[in-house]
């Protein structure tokens, strides 16, 4: 049976639930850009060629820019990669695979979502908190400065 790329519009959009193969690149943007904190393997025909721990700086989808590991930082183009696995481990974390030909980089998050949405909104508080007392504290010195009403 051949495949009609016309009739293709008329299938509904993949549904994903903890394993499968995303090859669509805003998928894979959606997928990987809150991952934050990672272990992550640079892995060549099965051989681990780096490992380390770090944190996704940027994910982007530009032909002709490379992907980035350097420094604890990764900055990482999904066109890189022919397609990204997703699975869940036996122990129940999830597993990201950016995989191109023979070439694998495996990230295993070291948070979730959740957890950064969480540490964003506790450094938005004390941020807050900081500028209130700054003001505070700048409001009062004016005050004092003001000296005696003549």
């Amino acid at each position: 049976m051949a495949h009609d790329p016309a009739n293709s519009s008329n299938l509904p959009a993949p549904c994903l639930v903890d394993n499968g193969i995303v090859i669509n690149k805003a998928d894979m943007l959606r997928l990987l850009n809150d991952l934050g904190k990672v272990t992550y393997a640079d892995i060549q025909e099965g051989d681990v060629l780096s490992e380390g721990t770090g944190y996704i700086m940027d994910v982007f989808a530009e032909q002709g820019v490379s992907t980035l590991v350097a420094n604890q930082s990764l900055y990482l183009n999904v066109c890189s990669f022919d397609y990204l696995e997703l699975k869940k481990l036996p122990d129940g974390q999830a597993c990201f695979k950016l995989v191109q030909e023979n070439r694998c980089l495996q990230l295993l998050p070291l948070t979730t979502p959740i957890q950064e949405q969480s540490t964003r909104n506790m450094n938005a508080v004390a941020l807050e908190a900081i500028v209130a007392e700054a003001l505070s504290a700048s409001w009062d010195a004016c005050l004092d400065d003001d000296g005696p009403f003549a």
